[in-house]
């Protein structure tokens, strides 16, 4: 620890003697329109510094430009093109260490061929994709960073967002306007990804840590509602992920160590001649050796987890490109109770029993993306992809226990030598992917765009999973196993779409779409899924947006095969292989204002009706709205698609960008989510908070013109957990919890609440940049509920789950 103490000081004594000549970076890239991807020539980028014009440069013949001499530190530039509505970035960051490649693409304005202009910039924040009118933001890697108590992560940076809040700060599950985590997809170049997360369930869409690295993103957009047509299966969200290309000029090193693992990443040219390019990272679990450090991250167990991502991109002729890219990661965790002494919560797993669980998950994929002419783009991805979860459980039907006198108390304590062990459950779950998805853009004149796409996956699944049935008179545990699933299969899901923007007049803009939905297993289709929203410019700062649309979802492939074996017959029989498709209607109404040049108000109201919902055929209040979050799988019953729910509410957010060293955002959000069960009952669904807040900023303090100490913090408030009535026989006989039906959800815990603090210290000298960040999350170590948790022998036979107290993250980075 001495000599730790010793070297962190030199790190930081060291800044004080760095020369304080002002380092620059070059900054350049490529400057296209937004729907044809065709290089722009002659549009012109500017550095501005305090609103002034202090650098520029215009586009050459392929649409790329270069800025020298750029100050390190964050950075505005503009980019203007007659016929286009400019655009401003804000928040650019400029290191010392690496090249700054920016791929710019701006919206056609077709007003500028008439007489009547209603001028307007895009800034930070707004989506880049101009079929999406409400409900959509593009975010940047900086933003994950940047925001406190992130984590480097997209989904947790999500959930700083009006109408989106985290369902568990375990996981990166994220509830948007009510709905269950499962309604949110992730895709990259079209293809919608497995489960994108360490330790991933059957069933859900997060997980205890992302397996996408942030550096590896370009900037990517984030959808609430209403989303148009070239997105499906999802009812709630998405994430539409760009990978970035890898630097096509010089070779750039990174390196970092931190709480959640040991990174390497490196970019650079394949060939400088024909401008190819290569981008690759891995990460390494450290967990473990943090935890023998005392630092607690919520588990007894040591996960350990690696991940990596890479695209190889080769720029073709007359414009095209075709990258190769992937993603992967192998996560495996062994929480051994057996060997415990005294009784331990264990947050990540069940506390009556040993279990071994192991997650892979990988993606291959290629892209090709061709700019035909200015009026016309095609782009086309292929990808196969794999996703495997593994389990086993070892149940303790014995041990020895005492009570020892500890501080005057009476304390339980076990012989961890006296224990008996007997398998009781194992499964395997497998999928494998085969997905192709294409695209036209096609711009049949000034202000009218076609967008049209195909989407088809097929899927092979391989499903086993066995439970020894427990004999609860005569122990050891019975030799006879319940065979729950035991299924190789095979489905086909197709998704093509059409989609239309238009602009009417000078301040109204439309988009049109139609989405078909066609799955193979239980013929489920939905063939209507009209897609409408209008943009109207009410000032050169201001206007209203409006977005309306149906959206389907198919249910987790692994629910239509479950077929627990009758113990009379021996016979097996899928109980859900004829569910059909979760249907959604969203309705938004929206208003954007620019208060200031770096401070924008937002708000939007919707109303949602979800149709189709699975629940159980006989009368009770389950429903599959309450699914999609957690480290549980689902056994159901026999289904039938009668639930219906809806959802509507408020959202507000009033955001400074970032200058002046420092940025704001606040966040609010009223809202309702209510369900109706299969026994005719209006409920609150399980994520029914009614409202969140939050609060967040950053104030940077520059300590020379090479360095930099940043503050951050976030404040979250958010209505408390819903729970209800234990029922206590059923839970017993399950072995996990079981609601009753009556006042199920009408309680609710404590209101959540969470503070975070960030701290930053950022150091520039010539070629090499230092970073060091503490993330000091759930500062004030505040118990929030999470949720009831099912522990034979407690006095109750279940316990109240805590949300994960006080943690401190971390990380150092070097770019070279």
């Amino acid at each position: 620890m001495k000599l730790k103490s010793v070297l962190l000081s030199l790190f930081f004594l060291s800044s004080f003697y760095i020369s304080h000549a002002q380092l620059t970076q070059l900054v350049r890239g490529k400057v296209v329109d937004a729907a044809t991807q065709f290089p722009l020539i002659g549009a012109t980028v500017s550095f501005l510094e305090d609103g002034a014009v202090k650098n520029g440069a215009a586009t050459d013949a392929q649409g790329n430009f270069r800025l020298e001499n750029i100050p390190v530190g964050r950075q505005t530039f503009k980019v203007t093109y007659i016929g286009y509505e400019s655009k401003v970035l804000n928040n650019i960051i400029i290191t010392s260490a690496k090249e700054v490649v920016l791929n710019i693409e701006l919206e056609e304005n077709s007003q500028a061929l008439t007489g009547v202009v209603i001028s307007g910039e895009q800034r930070n924040g707004e989506v880049s994709n101009e079929m999406a009118t409400v409900s959509a933001r593009t975010f940047s890697v900086d933003e994950t960073d940047r925001y406190a108590g992130s984590r480097g992560d997209p989904a947790r940076m999500a959930s700083n967002f009006a109408g989106v809040m985290g369902a568990d700060d375990q996981r990166n599950d994220i509830v948007v306007r009510g709905n269950s985590p499962a309604g949110v997809i992730w895709q990259v170049d079209g293809v919608i990804l497995q489960n994108p997360s360490h330790f991933a369930i059957p069933g859900t869409n997060g997980g205890p840590l992302s397996i996408i690295n942030n550096k590896t993103l370009a900037n990517s957009d984030f959808y609430t509602g209403a989303f148009p047509a070239e997105f499906g299966n999802s009812t709630a969200g998405v994430f539409d992920l760009k990978l970035r290309s890898g630097n096509n000029e010089n070779y750039e090193l990174s390196t970092q160590i931190g709480l959640f693992g040991l990174e390497a990443f490196a970019e650079g040219p394949l060939s400088k001649a024909k401008r190819s390019s290569f981008l690759f990272n891995y990460r390494y679990s450290t967990i473990s050796i943090f935890q023998a450090m005392g630092i607690d991250v919520g588990t007894n167990s040591s996960p350990t987890y690696q991940d990596a991502t890479f695209r190889l991109n080769f720029p073709q002729k007359n414009g095209a490109q075709l990258a190769f890219w992937g993603i992967g990661g192998l996560s495996h965790t062994k929480i051994v109770i057996s060997e415990q002494d005294r009784p331990v919560l264990e947050l990540y797993g069940q506390n009556d029993r040993d279990q071994d669980f192991a997650s892979r998950v990988g993606i291959l994929g290629a892209t090709y993306a061709y700019p035909i002419n200015k009026n016309t783009f095609w782009k086309t991805s292929l990808a196969v992809q794999r996703q495997e979860v593994i389990a086993h459980h070892e149940r303790i039907y014995d041990r020895d226990s005492f009570f020892v006198v500890e501080n005057g108390d009476s304390a339980l304590r076990f012989d961890p030598k006296s224990v008996k062990l007997e398998t009781i459950m194992k499964y395997k779950f497998a999928e494998t992917k085969y997905s192709v998805s294409t695209q036209l853009y096609k711009k049949l004149k000034p202000g009218s765009v076609l967008k049209t796409g195909l989407m088809l996956d097929y899927y092979r699944m391989s499903f086993h999973d066995s439970l020894r049935r427990e004999s609860h008179i005569n122990y050891p545990i019975s030799q006879i196993y319940d065979e729950r699933w035991n299924v190789e299969e095979g489905s086909f899901l197709a998704q093509p779409y059409l989609q239309w923007k238009k602009d009417l007049n000078p301040r109204l803009s439309m988009n049109m779409g139609w989405h078909i939905t066609y799955y193979s297993i239980g013929n489920a289709a939905s063939l209507i899924e009209p897609r409408l929203g209008f943009r109207y410019k009410t000032s050169h700062n201001s206007q209203l947006n409006f977005g309306t649309g149906i959206h389907s979802q198919t249910q987790p492939n692994y629910l239509y095969f479950y077929a627990p074996e009758d113990t009379a017959t021996g016979i097996t029989t899928f109980y859900n292989d004829d569910l059909g498709l979760t249907k959604s209607f969203h309705l938004i109404l929206g208003w954007n204002k620019m208060l200031s040049s770096n401070l924008r108000f937002k708000a939007e109201t919707y109303y949602q009706y979800l149709w189709n919902i699975p629940v159980e055929t006989l009368p009770s209040s389950f429903s599959m709205v309450n699914t999609g979050a957690g480290f549980s799988r689902f056994f159901p019953n026999k289904m039938v698609n009668n639930g219906t729910a809806y959802n509507y509410g408020v959202e507000v957010t009033l955001e400074k960008f970032f200058s002046n060293n420092y940025f704001f955002m606040i966040t609010s959000s009223l809202f309702q989510s209510k369900y109706e069960g299969s026994n005719g009952v209006i409920y609150n669904t399980d994520f029914n908070g009614n409202y969140i807040v939050n609060a967040l900023g950053t104030k940077e303090f520059p300590i020379n013109k090479n360095a930099m100490f940043g503050v951050g913090t976030k404040l979250t408030t958010a209505g408390g957990r819903r729970y209800g009535l234990v029922d206590l026989d059923r839970t017993i006989a399950q072995e996990e919890i079981v609601w009753k039906d009556e006042q199920r959800n009408e309680f609710q815990s404590d209101p959540y609440f969470r503070s975070d603090l960030r701290l930053t210290y950022k150091l520039n000298r010539k070629n090499v940049t230092h970073e060091i960040a503490i993330d000091l999350v759930n500062l004030t170590d505040q118990e929030n509920f999470l949720s009831f948790t099912y522990a034979p022998g407690t006095p109750d036979n279940y316990i109240i789950t805590p949300q994960l107290g006080f943690l401190p993250a971390f990380y150092y980075k070097l770019d070279f």
